[in-house]
Formats: C-alpha cells, sequence, structure tokens
C-alpha cells in the first residue's frame, strides 16, 4: 500500500512538473472592426505550430532558447473567426497573426470569460485604434 501511495504521489508530480515545463511566450493584441492581430512574442521559435478553429479556439507550440524549452498557448478567444481568410507569419522574433473576424464589430476584450486576461497577455499599444478612431467615416 505505501508503495501504490508513493507512485501515485510520483505520477501526479510528474505531470504537475511536465505542466511547469511548459511555458507560455508573451502575446500581445489589437483589434479593427474587422480583425484581431495577434503577435506571439518568441524569439528564435522553433517548429512553431499554429492552428485557429472557427468556434475562437486559438492554439500555438513551439520550442526555443538554449534549452529548446517548450512554449505553449491555449486561448478561447471573445467570438468566432474566420479560419480560412486568416493569415500567419511565422518571423525570427515573432509570430504575426491577422485573425478575421466572423462578424464585424468590437469586441471588449480578447477572451472570452470572466475574469482578467493571464498575465503574458497584454494590448500592443503600437497597433490599437479605438473604436472611434478607426478611420470609417462617421
Amino acid at each position: 500500500m505505501h508503495l501504490y501511495s508513493y507512485l501515485s504521489f510520483n505520477k501526479l508530480s510528474d505531470i504537475l512538473f511536465a505542466t511547469f515545463l511548459s511555458r507560455h511566450p508573451e502575446v500581445k493584441w489589437a483589434q479593427r472592426p474587422d480583425k484581431i492581430y495577434i503577435t506571439v512574442q518568441l524569439p528564435d521559435a522553433k517548429d512553431a505550430k499554429v492552428n485557429m478553429e472557427p468556434d475562437g479556439i486559438f492554439t500555438f507550440s513551439a520550442t526555443a532558447g538554449a534549452g529548446n524549452s517548450t512554449y505553449e498557448l491555449k486561448m478561447d478567444l471573445y467570438d468566432k473567426v474566420n479560419k480560412e481568410a486568416s493569415k500567419i507569419n511565422v518571423g525570427v522574433r515573432s509570430i504575426f497573426c491577422v485573425v478575421e473576424k466572423a462578424e464585424k464589430g468590437w469586441w471588449k476584450k480578447l477572451l472570452r470569460g470572466d475574469g482578467k486576461a493571464p498575465h503574458y497577455v497584454k494590448v500592443d499599444w503600437d497597433k490599437w485604434v479605438d473604436e472611434d478612431d478607426d478611420g470609417t467615416p462617421s
């Protein structure tokens, strides 16, 4: 019985340790009435994989750094997106995504649900445009 308890604890700690080893890259976002800009800040990312689902699920994974650390991200975007019209560009310093909204309109925030966004998700003030300054004629 003590051996079983020890093995159970080790499996749990292995899962927690593996979760701890998976890091979240910094994410910056901005929007326009018809699209969302998402920039994943991860210099020298290798094997970058980005996936978007029409229901707004956005996933990212890559390795980076001297130790080839794993970086993963799963975000439930505020609303539905047009996967086919969206674009992804993997650069040397970051991964830039232009996510087309399924319906035009301003989102209150990037992520669905209550509460604050995770600490690694920030507004991209360099790309941000206020709703009343979107450049469209009134």
